[in-house]
């Protein structure tokens, strides 16, 4: 036999093997796509699984035209994906791609199938078709990649709005969100959009604070005077010189493992300088933390001591009152904020344990003594301070765990407010938790009592809880400046409220919702729409659903189809699946949104992904193993799997098998949903997003694709592709003078700089952890610099780590 003969043979195989695959891959294609044509989906699958198991039989029988089939085949489907969504780059990858891939391969199988009658010229005629297609792909891409500049963004000269905090950003940065305002603007430009490629690590520090488990985070410092304040993910607060990194003192507040709950999180902390105290004195400039394990801590600003005149040696605990919550059921993982002396806070209660969870009362304290000095239990308006003796406050109401927002001279507090425990059904909600659930309510230091509140969800079974922290602003109106506030909100919708009554100043409109679900006389009829913007997109379609391949987008079209969707606030349903879009991480959540008040503009980036979700009736739910935390059952098994070196709750995403113990159902939520084979997103990209929206109008300037697909890809492995797939995000943004703006928080794990007026990313640099993080800008030495925390995020899928990254320009420039 000569060689020639042996290769013709061994292309043979080559051959047969491509035909069995291409016939195994039309039978999975049939057998979905005839179930899809019975729930009325499209009738693409089932055709084309048809036609390639008939092309693949010939082609493993050796025939031409099993190859000239699958041609056929390809250009089909390219004019059926064309047909379908047009010239979108992200829709027509799993259209294409994997048809593409397999076109190739026909392609170098024509040699073998016809040795004679051109084969040779047809074969680089198809690889010629080939390269011309994968031409105009890129062009596709790249065209959905850009920036979509809608209007020009206003000048620095514009006229903007008023900044109306006490503690005001300059040189310092002197708050959570910048100042107490929560704008997150610095006036600082040295760094600029014309030197800003020149920036440049400048020091990093770490904490030493790596949990092995359920880690996130997401702190941003403070920056006064020549020193950065923060804490790490299990509190330890540490203090560090601003121009070098080098630490100048910690404090240990010890909080134990087990008091974790979803997220070993810090967001940050709090300063305070003691009016009428001599600055020599033992904590009369401190700092204050809100840890895991439910205490507020208090320490010098210059020595990191305790402040002994603060609670019990430095601490007090918001506990008291609340009945002994489990470990883990009630945290604090915001900064507090500071009124007129009075520290406020919330916490997190643990969502989806329980109806009868922990009190979700807010509590404010005195900055210097500790004492508490009011607390607002929503349910009991007699309470101002602690329950009586052998009573608790009321249980199960709705807590506020995120970042509340100062406003000294009206002596108000703006708490965006949570849900009731036991998110997803509302059936055994009281009416006061009706009324303030998923409100932004004006809270009276002075009192304990609201003096607004504003609601954005009517009885909410959607998580929709309000995560963003509310930003202020004074807005020019009708010639003259009235206190706002914005309101960011997790579906979407930004709402524009005068301060002081909490009216609106852009139109809210009540429009009619889906109805049903599994409690028909709960939802309300209508829902508040914001007239003035939304971050939320269109209604899903059947042609939206995504994958890796046309087999996995035929598995999420018929997940779709086989789900209740009615759209936007599509009510919950256990005997099916129903789809939540947007899910519960937004829209805008806890990084909120950034003002470039000089500009007049709000910088918002935000989440583009759907729920996938099922009520699991109680039998069910404790068939699966499903109990709260407290529970016996639950703490045995998790002994057991301790015991094996394992958790049950290790990195587990809120909301996927959660029991919500006392009502009727557990809920299942796959955040995101993803396809369980390839981890892929069901939803074609982007999944997240940056927009500059013009505060007066509240028209988008433009629009913008937000995190690239390079720690993206299918089973988990990075393709390292630099394009803007836009990637779900953590963490918020800042602004500076200097039109920029520093952001982290997508899951590519890359610190940027865009430039505000062209929606560009003109300077990255590659983070040694997720940056699932705000970050802040201050002056030192007349030098301006960055910071930004990479701790990473379990459930972002981010690599964890515990950096404070510094960059700056080079000290010569």
């Amino acid at each position: 036999m000569s060689s020639i003969e042996r290769g013709r043979g061994f292309g043979s195989v080559l051959v047969r093997l491509l035909g069995i695959i291409m016939a195994l891959i039309g039978l999975a294609l049939t057998i979905g796509g005839g179930q899809l044509i019975m729930l009325g989906g499209s009738a693409y699958y089932l055709i084309v699984g048809l036609l390639m198991i008939v092309s693949g039989g010939l082609l493993a029988l050796l025939r031409p035209f099993g190859a000239w089939l699958y041609v056929a085949i390809f250009i089909g489907t390219v004019v059926w994906a064309l047909w379908e969504v047009g010239l979108n780059g992200w829709a027509l990858v799993p259209r294409v791609v994997a048809p593409l891939v397999l076109l190739i391969a026909v392609v170098c199988s024509f040699p073998v199938l016809k040795r004679e009658d051109g084969g040779g010229r047809l074969m680089l005629g198809g690889l010629a078709a080939v390269v011309v297609f994968g031409l105009i792909s890129g062009v596709v891409v790249a065209q959905a990649n850009k920036a979509r500049v809608l209007s020009p963004v206003p000048g620095a000269s514009n006229g903007g709005v008023g900044d109306p905090a006490i503690l005001k950003v300059g040189a310092d940065w002197p708050a959570w969100g910048g100042s107490d305002s929560a704008q997150r603007y610095s006036p600082l430009k040295q760094i600029n959009r014309d030197n800003v490629k020149g920036l440049q690590r400048a020091w990093t520090f770490r904490t030493g604070d790596l949990p092995d488990e359920r880690w996130g985070a997401e702190t941003t410092p403070l920056k006064i005077g020549d020193t950065l304040y923060m804490c790490s993910a299990r509190n330890r607060l540490f203090a560090i010189d601003a121009a070098t990194g080098k630490q100048k003192w910690t404090y240990d507040p010890k909080v134990a493992d087990d008091q974790i709950p979803y997220t070993a999180a810090c967001r940050g902390v709090t300063y305070y300088a003691a009016p009428n105290v001599d600055a020599a004195q033992p904590c009369a400039t401190r700092i204050i933390e809100g840890t895991l394990d439910g205490r507020l801590v208090a320490v010098d600003a210059r020595t990191g001591l305790p402040c002994a005149g603060f609670g019990t040696n430095g601490s007090v605990s918001i506990k008291h009152g609340m009945g002994d919550p489990y470990p883990g059921m009630v945290s604090i993982t915001s900064a507090p904020v500071i009124v007129r002396g009075v520290v406020v806070t919330g916490h997190q209660v643990l969502d989806g344990q329980k109806r009868w969870n922990a009190s979700g009362v807010i509590q404010g304290f005195d900055a210097v003594t500790g004492e508490l000095r009011f607390a607002w239990d929503m349910m009991r308006p007699d309470i101002t301070t602690l329950p009586p003796e052998g009573e608790t406050y009321t249980p199960g109401t709705p807590n506020m765990w995120t970042t509340a927002t100062a406003d000294e001279a009206l002596g108000l507090v703006f708490l965006p407010m949570g849900n009731s425990s036991a998110d997803y059904y509302s059936g055994l909600r009281r009416p006061a938790e009706n009324e303030y659930s998923t409100s932004l309510v004006a809270l009276d230091v002075t009192t304990g009592k609201p003096r607004w509140h504003f609601q954005t969800v009517r009885k909410d079974v959607w998580d929709y809880d309000l995560g963003s922290q509310a930003t202020l602003v004074d807005m020019p109106i009708n010639g003259a400046m009235v206190p706002a506030v914005i309101l960011p909100s997790k579906q979407g919708d930004l709402y524009i409220l005068d301060r002081r009554t909490g009216q609106p100043l852009h139109k809210v409109e009540e429009r009619r919702v889906p109805q049903g679900g599994v409690e028909p006389s709960q939802r309300s009829p209508t829902q508040p729409f914001s007239l003035f913007h939304t971050l939320r997109k269109a209604d899903l379609t059947e042609r939206d659903m995504w994958g890796m391949s046309p087999i996995d987008q035929m598995v999420c079209r018929i997940q779709f189809r086989q789900a209740a969707y009615d759209g936007y606030f599509t009510p919950p349903t256990a005997d099916r699946y129903w789809i939540q879009y947007p899910g519960y991480n937004g829209g805008s959540d806890w990084g909120g949104v950034a003002v470039d008040p000089a500009r007049g503009v709000i910088v918002a980036n935000y989440n583009d992904m759907p729920n996938h979700n099922r009520l699991v009736p109680r039998a069910e739910a404790e068939r699966l193993g499903w109990f709260a935390r407290d529970d016996p059952r639950y703490i045995e098994r998790e002994k057991v799997a301790a015991n094996r070196g394992g958790s049950l709750s290790k990195s587990k995403a809120e909301g996927a098998g959660d029991p919500q113990m006392g009502v009727p159902y557990a809920i299942d939520v796959n955040a995101g949903w993803r396809v369980k084979f390839t981890g892929l997103l069901c939803k074609q990209p982007p999944y997240g997003g940056m927009r500059v929206i013009d505060l007066k109008s509240g028209r988008t300037l433009w629009d913008r694709p937000f995190g690239t697909a390079r720690k993206n890809g299918p089973f988990g492995i990075p393709s390292m592709l630099p394009l803007e797939i836009g990637t779900p995000n953590n963490g918020g943004s800042a602004v500076t003078a200097g039109g920029l703006i520093f952001i982290a928080a997508a899951t590519d794990d890359l610190i940027r700089a865009i430039d505000i007026e062209t929606g560009k990313t003109v300077w990255s640099d590659v983070l040694p952890a997720g940056g699932q993080a705000n970050p802040m800008i201050y002056e030192q030495n007349g030098r301006q610099y960055l910071v930004i925390m990479a701790g990473g995020h379990h459930f972002m899928e981010t690599p964890r780590g515990d950096y404070v990254v510094a960059y700056a320009l080079p000290e010569n420039r």
